[in-house]
């Protein structure tokens, strides 16, 4: 029996985890995240849910059902707050403690369980000693994105938030301050600081002299450690992408190391290498499974930022302690690239552009469709078994997917809808030679239509589809034979 594949993005099409934080708890990893809705008005619109899978098989994925709900907050008794991307750590005393703020209060908040699936129950907001809470007061460090890490028995909280000086959203500090990314420690009680807070990454306008410059602090702190090193996770101004910064300690000294992955495919650093994916935010972290390491990270869907995704890839750590900057694939978890056969849906695509490219989707602007293509479902939030699909394609758009072991291929379908005639050209390279081309007849249903018997296609490759005509198309799925 052929193994179950892994796909990007890794949870059901219906499932919108972002912020995903992942850890191995036994022999399962778990993904702790934000929970958005099907095409949302606001960023985690939802209560806390986490998924699980069996660390020697990628592909099955469990749900765990409700850990924690919004109104469990007393701070939030009619639940009409959102709970912004939490972190999760086991305490010394072997209970589960998650963190999380509710939108832009700037108080930092903790549940707490005996298993990591919960239930979660209130623990208390982090508190200086003298029971006063952390970010109350005129003059604090503003709260935000909470990673808690446990080194041993000691107990280190980093949380802070840096958007660029002319953003709206310093004007919800209320006098507290924002300066970059910050550590506390705590007490073993995961509730009451024991020192702090000390600034490790700074902010765009401090970060000139430093080796953050370009990549300086905006939000999404995570900690982890990989053998004597510290590698701290955050998304920088850029927002798209994923970097990391190291030092020999949890709490001071560390440098700049560079980008994991960015969820519009790019390199900052080369300015002539444009997006391949409609981005926006990113959060994630890294985790290390049967000696393999990933990026968990969320792409973007349906045209706007709050409907996001969970994905993940595998990194490699070099020899120096650098991470190379990975690139979004379809494949993610997969072990090696997909096989070059069968029925895929075309919601994996890992490029996404019309003709003119891609670019970034804007926080508060819903449906920024106009000739962008996009995916979307066919269902709302909640009903059963919706059916996920790439929309809106116009003349120029281009869905790509990397990567596939092909073996023989010699022929190809795809799975359209289109309201005129028109073709599907597809190939191996972005803007590269047409392998083949597919005529595309108008129709209202989605329905099949197939390419030319092609001269065979070996080899690991990417497989692009770009659609030309004067209609719109919408793309549902491809076999490959």
């Amino acid at each position: 029996m052929m193994k179950k594949q892994a796909f990007n993005p890794y949870l059901p099409s219906d499932e919108y985890i972002p912020d995903g934080e992942p850890y191995v708890f036994g022999d399962r990893v778990y993904v702790y995240g934000s929970h958005d809705q099907f095409n949302g008005k606001a960023f985690c619109e939802n209560d806390y849910v986490t998924w699980s899978a069996p660390i020697d098989d990628l592909a099955s994925w469990r749900y765990e059902g409700i850990i924690y709900k919004k109104n469990q907050d007393p701070h939030n008794k009619t639940g009409k707050k959102n709970m912004f991307a939490p972190d999760i750590a086991k305490g010394p005393d072997g209970q589960y403690y998650l963190y999380y703020t509710l939108g832009f209060s700037g108080v930092m908040s903790v549940a707490k369980s005996e298993t990591p699936t919960g239930p979660f129950e209130f623990y208390g907001h982090v508190k200086y000693p003298d029971g006063n809470i952390v970010g109350k007061q005129t003059g604090d460090v503003f709260q935000f994105d909470p990673g808690i890490f446990v080194d041993d028995e000691r107990v280190y909280l980093y949380s802070g938030f840096a958007p660029k000086k002319t953003s709206p959203l310093r004007l919800l500090s209320k006098g507290r301050r924002m300066v970059g990314a910050y550590v506390f420690e705590l007490e073993k009680d995961m509730l009451t600081v024991k020192s702090g807070p000390a600034l490790i990454v700074p902010q765009v306008s401090d970060a000139k002299d430093t080796s953050f410059n370009n990549h300086a602090f905006f939000e999404a702190s995570s900690m982890r450690k990989m053998g004597e090193r510290y590698y701290f996770i955050y998304s920088s101004i850029h927002e798209h992408e994923l970097c990391y910064a190291i030092s020999d300690y949890p709490d001071r000294d560390f440098v700049f190391g560079g980008t994991i992955i960015s969820n519009g495919n790019i390199d900052v650093d080369q300015q002539d290498r444009q997006a391949e994916y409609y981005y926006g935010n990113n959060h994630g972290s890294l985790v290390e499974i049967n000696n393999q390491w990933y990026v968990f990270y969320h792409r973007h869907t349906n045209g706007h930022m709050f409907s996001r995704q969970a994905c993940a890839e595998k990194i490699t750590i070099n020899s120096n302690g650098s991470i190379d900057q990975v690139e979004m694939t379809s494949c993610g978890l997969n072990n090696g690239p997909l096989l070059g056969q069968g029925e895929y849906e075309a919601r994996i695509a890992s490029v996404l552009m019309s003709d003119k490219g891609a670019n970034r989707y804007r926080p508060w602007a819903i449906l920024n469709k106009y000739r962008q293509p996009y995916i979307t479902e066919t269902k709302q939030d909640g009903e059963d078994r919706p059916i996920q699909y790439i929309a809106n394609m116009h003349d120029g758009s281009v869905v790509g997917f990397k990567y596939f072991n092909m073996m023989n291929l010699n022929k190809l379908a795809i799975k359209v809808k289109s309201k005129m005639n028109g073709k599907i050209l597809v190939s191996t390279e972005l803007n590269g030679k047409q392998m083949t081309a597919i005529d595309v007849k108008s129709c209202e249903e989605f329905s099949w239509f197939s390419s030319r018997e092609l001269e065979n296609v070996e080899g690991i490759v990417a497989l692009y589809f770009m659609f030309i005509g004067e209609g719109v198309l919408d793309f549902l799925s491809f076999e490959l034979s």
